[in-house]
């Protein structure tokens, strides 16, 4: 008997719930944790500011540090991930990221003036950096646990955990700072993390033949194995012919604009309650939470109505349905949520658009995972450095524009933006054969 077949007969016996959504368990974790560290330096930075003397542009500079090492690491992440696969890439960028969120208070403490803000931009540009790569790696783990049909649910649903962490962030962060003081509600958030990456290191596997907890049958569910990414020996001309797939650009290029509404929201949400609509700091970590559970809900809602759309109507326009219905919706209620006499009806009318916004994560990340064939991880760091782009485009432009209480304007240009985002999918088909 080979060793193979050895041990497929040493498999145990199917499981409930079946191994595969162990794995996604630690996924939607990393995807939670993430979100909680990149949303913190902007709530924290009411304390902040006033306690290091830098100012609102200062603060939108840090958060413009971050998304740059964001969107440099999204394709170089990918095709890292496809060479060392799942398993050790998430141990090495979450250690990583640890470390920056971690500098981040603890500096203070040791320098002050200009190498402090120097080493907050540098400890913002690594966390990014760092986290580059979780959604791109992750959809190749998408690929390979589970079946084209679930994918739009899966990858919908790890976006559900992006909006739980960017809402517990604002009421976790004001509730610590007020019984603590900015810095220690920063240190006592990357313990989770920690935990996370050791429990991953000891559990996951990259595949599910490499995982000996998986049954036979559980194998047998997923059926043939997708198509091998590139070795380290590495077919860079496949990986190159992904810049020239026009399905690829072209959805890059429509998640870059929805993601200016993206970035809008979640970055920027908290400080417009306080100074706009002059909540005040504990009641705002509490309301800022609100667009953000909102998206978390549409990201869930938007992948299991995507995969049953696809099962339906087949992957071209089902995958196209959602966004062309709510990326005008989510444009048309940022107007009325500036628009807004009553401050609540405002909040309303950003969670509402936030919600319409994070519908279309399952179809975004479904169709490039079609688009990319056997190199997902690749493909998907091009679509998520695209949609960062949009971040890094919005985050000069809200912290310029709310520095001076031009609110209004920074989301009516969101508004041109998610209209842009929608018109892209009048011409896409994601399931077409590559054109290089």
């Amino acid at each position: 008997m080979t060793a193979v077949a050895l041990a497929d007969a040493q498999r145990p016996p199917l499981t409930r719930p079946r191994i595969r959504w162990r794995i996604y368990l630690f996924l939607f974790g990393f995807g939670m944790v993430a979100y909680v560290q990149a949303r913190s330096i902007t709530v924290a930075g009411v304390q902040m500011m006033p306690a290091l003397g830098i100012s609102q542009l200062q603060l939108g500079w840090l958060e413009t540090a971050f998304l740059i090492g964001y969107t440099a690491l999204q394709f170089p992440g990918g095709v890292i991930g496809q060479r060392l696969g799942a398993r050790v890439m998430f141990v090495v960028i979450g250690l990583i990221a640890f470390a920056a969120t971690l500098a981040t208070p603890i500096a203070p403490w040791i320098l002050a003036g200009t190498a402090l803000y120097a080493t907050l931009l540098g400890a913002q540009f690594l966390l990014g950096a760092a986290q580059g790569p979780i959604f791109p790696v992750s959809a190749g783990v998408f690929e390979s646990w589970f079946t084209p049909d679930r994918w739009p649910l899966v990858q919908g649903v790890q976006s559900c955990a992006l909006g739980l962490g960017a809402a517990l962030a604002p009421p976790l962060i004001a509730r610590l700072m007020t019984d603590f003081d900015w810095q220690r509600a920063l240190i006592w958030t990357t313990l989770p993390g920690l935990i996370l990456i050791v429990w991953w290191g000891f559990y996951a596997r990259n595949t599910p033949a490499e995982h000996r907890r998986v049954s036979q049958a559980e194998l047998d569910e997923l059926g043939a194995p997708p198509p091998a990414a590139p070795d380290a020996g590495g077919d860079w001309s496949r990986v190159a012919a992904l810049f020239r797939n026009r399905q690829v650009l072209l959805l890059t290029g429509s998640y870059l604009c929805m993601n200016y509404v993206y970035y809008l929201l979640a970055n920027w949400c908290f400080l417009y309650l306080v100074q706009e609509r002059h909540f005040t700091v504990l009641e705002s970590g509490w309301l800022a939470a609100t667009p953000p559970l909102a998206a978390a809900v549409g990201a869930g809602l938007g992948g299991r109505w995507t995969m049953t759309l696809g099962r339906r109507l087949g992957v071209r326009r089902g995958l196209r349905l959602l966004p062309l219905l709510s990326l005008p919706a989510a444009g048309v209620l940022q107007f009325l949520a500036v628009d807004a006499v009553n401050a609540y009806l405002a909040v309303a009318a950003l969670a509402l658009c936030f919600f319409c916004v994070e519908l279309n994560e399952g179809p975004y990340w479904t169709a490039i995972m079609h688009a990319g064939g056997g190199d997902t991880m690749a493909a998907a760091g091009i679509l998520n450095t695209g949609g960062n782009l949009g971040g890094i485009v919005a985050t000069p432009i809200v912290g310029y524009l709310s520095g001076r209480g031009s609110w209004t304007l920074a989301f009516l240009i969101g508004t041109g933006f998610a209209l842009l985002s929608a018109a892209a999918w009048l011409v896409l088909d994601p399931a077409r054969k590559a054109r290089v």
